[in-house]
C-alpha cells in the first residue's frame, strides 16, 4: 500500500493516479497528524512524503520519519509537481526498493551456503570416516549412509541454487 501525504488540492487526484500507476491501493493524509496516525495502524510500502507540508512542522515530520519503518520515502513538492512526476517518482523508488531487496536476498542466499559448506563437508567427511570403520553393524552403516545421502543432496542442492543465482546475474 502507499501512503501519500500532502494537503494540495490535487492530492486526490494524484493519490488516484499513483494508485493506478503502481497498480497498488494509495491512501491520501491531509495533515502530518493523519499521517503518523496512519503509519501507526497500518503498513505502507511507498511513503509519499510532500516536502512543502514536512516543512511546515518540522516535529512531526521527524515523528512521520520515526513511524516510516520499511517504507520506502518519496520525498516530493505538489506545489510544483504534476501527478505524471509524482507517479515518474513513485515507480522509480519502487523499482529501487525492489532492486534492494533483490540485492539483499541474494546477500543473505550467499552467506547461507558459505555457513552451510563447513559443516556439510565436515558431516561428509565423518560419514567416510565412520563407514571405514571394520566390522560396522549393518545398521549402524545403513543409518550413516542415510545421513551421508542426505548431506550430498543437501550440497548438490546447494551448488545448483548458487548457479542459478550466477546465471540470472
Amino acid at each position: 500500500m502507499i501512503l501519500l501525504i500532502t494537503s494540495s488540492a490535487r492530492g486526490q487526484e494524484c493519490a488516484h493516479a499513483v494508485e493506478v500507476a503502481a497498480n497498488e491501493p494509495a491512501q491520501l493524509a491531509k495533515t502530518l497528524g493523519e499521517a503518523v496516525n496512519c503509519l501507526r495502524s497500518s503498513e505502507y510500502n511507498t511513503v509519499v512524503l510532500d516536502e512543502c507540508l514536512l516543512d511546515s512542522d518540522p516535529d512531526q515530520a521527524d515523528l512521520i520519519m520515526q513511524h516510516l519503518g520499511t517504507a520506502m520515502p518519496v520525498h516530493v513538492n505538489c506545489a510544483t509537481s504534476g501527478s505524471e512526476r509524482v507517479v515518474r517518482e513513485v515507480r522509480a523508488a519502487m523499482r529501487r526498493r525492489r532492486r534492494e531487496e533483490q540485492i539483499a536476498r541474494e546477500a543473505v542466499e550467499q552467506n547461507l551456503r558459505s555457513e552451510l559448506r563447513e559443516p556439510l563437508t565436515a558431516i561428509l567427511l565423518e560419514c567416510d570416516l565412520v563407514l571405514s570403520i571394520p566390522n560396522l553393524p549393518n545398521k549402524a552403516e545403513e543409518k550413516v549412509r542415510a545421513i551421508d545421502e542426505l548431506a550430498r543432496r543437501l550440497s548438490a542442492r546447494l551448488e545448483l541454487t548458487e548457479q542459478s543465482s550466477a546465471v540470472h546475474r
